[in-house]
């Protein structure tokens, strides 16, 4: 199967080429700007909520931002192949910006609560969360593909340099002004990105089919990332990277204050120093890529991780505490990074948004809920025994890939095709007419029965993951060379959409299992039309809604 190739790049770009394309660049240069506001806020709501609540409810100001990340983006992700991501991003981030607004007028009147705090992390959170998928799928679309694994790592680096500076300012600002003053700066950081994305004319490819319905949409990315083994086991291995090093971010600020006995710059400081070794280890993604094996490249990222974990539990020194945050910033960020990467190799353009949605629910759920656990260890045990208990589990999360081994592909795997021909229609259908059954007929030698059989298993996973539902293979008792594929789809239009989503891979896979056939090749394929009692024009004069035309869809 293509996903199980081992492909190695052919050219080497520096890692910052990407920035040579001016949209990216521009949007970029904006982001940085946005990120260093959501550090900032970040900074202000857990420092404002040691003051306000315990441990337990200061861990929970990471979840309460990253836990819209895993509820929101799945919805958004579909939204965002659905649609133009370019207005999808406007959107989340225009909403973050209002909320990050309303916060800061809650913060001047005096009427923040925890509650309250942590409610409003949660809505800003949900804007970004609708923003990211958008941003990351578009990134395929603002530079060439060869620079694209560049242009991934650099995503991540946007987000890091304002974690190498951003807490710092962040713990200054606190320092200086309160948290309200945090609050409004993140309201106004989102502004730039805002513009960069108002005034990027993105090339909208008119699509031949109409959008599907975001239940629909939601599903077929569901059911893509379940039958892909790549995106599967990528999802995993983030909850469980997410889960178990989340000690880093969520009771850094209890580090600060009652290992350290320092205030909101110890914090800031020591975010920083996070940040700085997080882009160290983003600039390191091509390289790391080139010289190892992604399986081994984890481990090691997990390995020095969790031991700098345990290290930041121990230490009572500040420029200790901050070599440690250093060394696992720039571990957790590689690592990140190429897991990041494997998804966006692991999947075709039409449903890139939503594989990178699950993805970042996966990461940031992991978080969200590995905080949640290591704020109720600290509360219960302390904090030093958090992290002790943290960098232990995330050493041992490279065991994984014993029955979980992280998958070599290549984009190039999963380049969209066109079939070249469309299927002959006598019968007046439309787009909501179904369920359509497929039934495909292969003439296989008994000798290679066996052989036949593996490789059409294989082609079930990719018949379920492009939509196609109730698959089959039978054997006629009769005729015993006589093999039938059969798979239904819910409506036409639902059939043409699963024709329209082959890749490269696919279409090599098939001509595996038509290598088998020894027959020729004439009327094997046979369409037919379900139509139960209730079904879309069971009579003739039954008006469809629809229309009955499908061949271009206009926005």
């Amino acid at each position: 199967m293509a996903s199980e190739k081992a492909v190695r790049p052919t050219r080497t770009w520096g890692a910052l080429e990407p920035l040579r394309q001016r949209t990216f660049r521009t949007i970029w240069c904006a982001s940085v700007v946005a990120n260093f506001g959501q550090l900032i806020l970040g900074v202000g709501a857990a420092w404002e909520m040691t003051r306000l609540a315990t441990a337990d409810m200061v861990a929970l100001v990471q979840t309460a931002l990253m836990l819209p990340l895993m509820l929101v983006s799945v919805p958004a992700g579909a939204i965002a192949d659905m649609f133009d991501r370019r207005k999808i991003a406007l959107v989340g981030l225009s909403f973050a910006s209002l909320c990050a607004a309303l916060l800061t007028t809650l913060a001047v009147l005096g009427l923040t609560t925890p509650w309250v705090l942590l409610a409003f992390c949660s809505l800003i959170g949900a804007g970004v969360a609708l923003y990211s998928p958008a941003w990351g799928a578009s990134i395929s679309e603002q530079v060439e593909a060869d620079h694209l694994p560049a242009a991934i790592a650099l995503g991540s680096i946007s987000y890091n340099v304002a974690r190498s500076f951003g807490p710092a300012v962040g713990g200054i600002i606190v320092a200086a002004a309160g948290a309200r003053a945090a609050f409004a700066t993140n309201a106004v950081a989102y502004l730039p990105l805002l513009a960069a994305f108002f005034f990027w004319h993105r090339r909208h490819a008119v699509p031949r089919l109409p959008p599907e319905r975001i239940d629909r949409a939601i599903i077929s990315g569901t059911r893509y990332a379940l039958h892909s083994v790549p995106i599967r086991t990528v999802l995993v291995r983030a909850f469980a990277f997410g889960t178990a090093s989340a000690s880093a971010s969520a009771l850094i600020p209890l580090a600060a204050r009652y290992i350290l006995k320092g205030n909101a710059g110890t914090y800031g400081l020591l975010l920083g120093c996070a940040g700085v070794g997080a882009v160290a280890g983003a600039l390191l993604v091509s390289t790391v890529r080139e010289r190892l094996r992604v399986e081994h490249a984890y481990a090691l990222c997990a390995l020095v991780g969790g031991t700098m974990i345990v290290g930041i539990g121990v230490s009572r020194s500040v420029p200790l505490t901050g070599a440690f945050m250093a060394v696992a910033g720039g571990a957790s960020m590689l690592a990140v990074a190429l897991l990041n990467v494997g998804v966006q190799l692991s999947v075709p353009r039409w449903v890139a948004a939503r594989a990178l949605a699950w993805y970042q629910a996966s990461l940031t759920g992991g978080v969200a809920i590995g905080a949640f656990i290591w704020g109720r260890v600290a509360a219960a045990w302390g904090v030093e025994h958090a992290f002790y208990a943290s960098g232990a589990t995330l050493m041992l999360t490279p065991l994984l890939s014993l029955v979980l081994p992280m998958p070599r592909v290549s984009l190039a795997d999963f380049e969209m095709i066109d079939l070249g021909h469309e299927p002959e229609v006598a019968l007046a259908i439309t787009a909501r007419s179904g369920p359509i059954v497929i039934e495909i007929d292969y003439r296989v030698a008994a000798d290679k029965a066996r052989h036949f059989y593996n490789v059409m298993l294989k082609l079930q996973r990719v018949r379920m993951r492009n939509g196609a539902f109730n698959w089959s293979i039978a054997r006629n008792i009769a005729e015993p060379e006589l093999w039938t594929e059969r798979f239904h789809c819910p409506t036409w239009a639902d059939y043409l959409r699963q024709r329209s989503r082959l890749t490269l891979a696919d279409r090599e896979l098939q001509a595996s299992a038509d290598a088998f056939d020894m027959g020729n090749h004439t009327g094997r394929v046979r369409r037919r039309l379900e139509r139960p009692f209730g079904s879309v024009r069971w009579q003739a004069e039954t008006p469809d809604l629809m229309g009955d035309s499908i061949s271009v869809y206009t926005p």
